[in-house]
């Protein structure tokens, strides 16, 4: 997931480079890439590509491309360090939802840190006036779309080659952000070819990284390892956008991971202590 972590922010400072670029464009871009390179691997291998359990992997695809248009806006149109903290609530939105799809324990006190988080979120928007409401929900939304790609991703397990699904995600993006785009195109210029083809490598490679982890370890605490990200996002950000916060909006970050690592580590401390282990 380390891995995956690394590949994620680079691809959030290729997408921040190309912010004059329609969202849905830059998504269609990423489904291309990823659609070519994984179909070849697919037939390389002799790996039949639509899999074996299609509602999952289309549910997966769907809430995929979702949680990504969601994810790539916030990206575009608000502090990099602030878009990707909004968007790594997904590790919370991943258990949650985790219940009810594959079974996932939680303790009730998860819940509290689930709160603190979201509260954070609401006191990055108050202390940041680059910061709108629709931001926010935007974020969120990517956030719980996410998760529930997550989830997917962890239902398949077992069943599903890591690259179908991450297959399925461009499968089924490419046609709705396809015709969106053909109504309102932006022509890249210059670097913005660069960094759509870095965007395009980076996701495929994290992408298969994250596939991996979800199918191979524990749910709450892969999904918890996103969070890496944002020490990742505030160094990039002060690096190549010049972007700073004040103290209250680094508070507002730091509650927002105080939350997860509280998260994580309630995690840990929960399964060492289960007779299941």
């Amino acid at each position: 997931m380390l891995l995956a972590g690394f590949f994620f922010a680079i691809m959030n400072v290729c997408v921040k480079f190309v912010s004059h670029l329609p969202t849905l464009e830059v998504v269609l871009f990423r489904s291309i890439f990823s659609f070519v390179v994984t179909y070849y691997y697919l037939r390389k291998n002799n790996i039949p590509p639509l899999g074996n359990n299609i509602p999952v992997l289309t549910m997966r695809g769907i809430a995929g491309c979702l949680g990504l248009i969601g994810s790539f806006y916030t990206l575009q149109h608000i502090p990099l360090a602030s878009a990707v903290t909004i968007n790594y609530l997904s590790p919370f939105f991943t258990a949650i939802l985790g219940i009810f799809i594959v079974k996932q324990k939680i303790r009730p006190i998860q819940f509290l840190y689930f709160a603190m988080s979201i509260a954070g979120v609401f006191m990055l928007k108050g202390f940041d006036f680059r910061i709108s409401t629709l931001d926010v929900c935007i974020g969120l939304s990517a956030a719980l779309f996410a998760g529930l790609a997550y989830n997917m991703i962890a239902r398949s397990k077992g069943s599903e080659h890591p690259l179908v699904v991450i297959f399925y995600f461009p499968l089924l993006t490419i046609p709705v952000v396809g015709i969106y785009s053909f109504f309102d195109w932006k022509t890249p210029e210059g670097m913005d070819w660069l960094y759509l083809l870095l965007i395009g490598i980076c996701t495929q490679l994290a992408q298969y990284h994250m596939t991996l982890s979800y199918q191979s370890a524990n749910l709450a605490k892969v999904a918890s390892l996103n969070y890496l990200g944002v020490i990742y996002a505030l160094g990039f950000g002060y690096i190549f956008f010049q972007e700073t916060f004040n103290s209250m909006s680094l508070l507002a970050i730091l509650v927002i991971l105080l939350g997860v690592f509280l998260n994580l580590f309630d995690q840990k401390i929960f399964r060492k202590k289960s007779p299941d282990n």
